[in-house]
Parts: C-alpha cells; structure tokens; sequence
C-alpha cells in the first residue's frame, strides 16, 4: 500500500475509535477498553511516521517539507504526553473525559493538517515507486510493533 494511503487508512481507524468511545455513554470498561485501543493505534502509527515516513520527508529538498515535519514531531510529543496522562486515570476519573477530548481534539488536528499540507507535499517529492516502497517498509513495521 502507498505510504500515505496507509496513513491515512490508519487516521480512519482511529477516528472511528474516537466516535465509538463519544457514544459509549457512561460504560466505564467500554471507554478503558477504546482508551487502551486508540492508544496502542496511535503508538504504532507514531512509531512507523517516526521511523520511517518522516524521515523520507524531511529529504526532500522542500523547506516548507521540513518545516511540517518538525511541527508534526511536535504534535506527537504533545499527543505522548495526553496518552501518558490518560494511562494512569481511569474513566471514572473526572480527569479522564477531558484529556480524551483534547486528545482526540489535537489528534484530528494533526490526521487534517498531514492529509492536507504533508501528504499532498510527499506526493510532489517522492515518486510513486519510493511511496509504495516505504508503505510496504511501514505495513512490515506495524507487524512487528
């Protein structure tokens, strides 16, 4: 699958977490349980984008390129730190409904702005041939993650 269609795929599944976790109502182990989904989801996505997307990214010889990674990178420890909190409360905690709506706040921010800004500029970088090459290098990392 080409690298940014695999992300992309990935923004999906974890938005579609988020919307499931809003409708869960007061079913604390059915929003622990989203909780402990979206946050494994978001690690490995964070992983293979850390690993290996960024870096074909910042490459290129684009400024603007480099620039949205280094913001991207930011975003990331922002989301870390959400998920950090979060794993150590429980949903009955009046903590707990705040910080997952900010997380999922910053995380659709971030899934937008890469769809819109990054991905449309590692398409005009990279050739098909280098995206599918580095979809299939993430597909094989998120398997081992």
């Amino acid at each position: 699958m080409e690298a940014t269609s695999l992300l992309k795929k990935d923004h999906a599944a974890v938005k579609a977490l988020f919307k499931e976790y809003e409708t869960a109502g007061d079913a604390e182990q059915t929003k622990q349980n989203l909780f402990d989904r979206i946050q494994a989801e978001l690690d490995v996505h964070a992983a293979i984008e850390e690993q290996i997307f960024y870096p074909a990214v910042q490459e290129g010889r684009s400024a603007e390129a480099k620039d949205m990674v280094l913001e991207a990178l930011e975003e990331h420890k922002v989301v870390k730190t959400l998920l950090e909190e979060i794993a150590v409360l429980t949903p009955a905690d009046d903590e707990f409904g705040a910080k997952m709506k900010v997380l999922r706040e910053n995380v659709e921010h971030h899934a937008d702005e890469e769809e819109k800004e990054m991905f449309p500029e590692a398409r005009k970088q990279l050739s098909e041939e280098i995206r599918n090459e580095l979809g299939a290098r993430m597909e094989t990392r998120k398997e081992e993650l």
